[in-house]
């Protein structure tokens, strides 16, 4: 006859630890909770298309920007004439008085120093303001 083991012999009842698994469904509970939130919240643009009846309005003309390079050697030059710092500031704040709605466009050359086109620039700023940009050639 078999030998049959006693209920002792068998161990103890395993246990179920149910606190991982409550963690995974939460983790995938509040994933699809912010999916659906954020799907929600999205919403068409209003594109309002033009009707035939309204006249288009004549477009403002800006004026030609006030271009300023800078070459390789440190030289700046407006319109193919070489200036000074000093002269480069008189000549923009004469464009900008005479041109209210112009800018002044900064075009370094490439192979200059980060550290010269920004102090360049930021001078060029304290006259302009927002009005003065760089220009990079493509």
């Amino acid at each position: 006859m078999p030998s049959r083991k006693k209920p002792e012999q068998y161990g103890a009842i395993p246990e179920i630890n149910l606190i991982p698994m409550m963690n995974v469904m939460m983790g995938i509970l509040a994933f699809f909770v912010m999916i659906t939130a954020t799907l929600r919240n999205l919403q068409a643009v209003d594109v309002a298309i033009p009707s035939n009846r309204v006249s288009p309005s004549p477009q403002e003309v800006l004026p030609e920007p006030l271009i300023v390079e800078l070459n390789p050697g440190g030289q700046i030059t407006i319109a193919q004439t070489s200036v000074t710092r000093e002269e480069l500031m008189a000549a923009m704040q004469d464009y900008l008085v005479k041109n209210p709605k112009g800018a002044v466009l900064l075009q370094p050359s490439r192979s200059l120093k980060y550290e010269q086109v920004v102090q360049l620039l930021g001078e060029m700023q304290t006259i302009g303001g927002d009005r003065v940009s760089l220009a990079l050639e493509g």
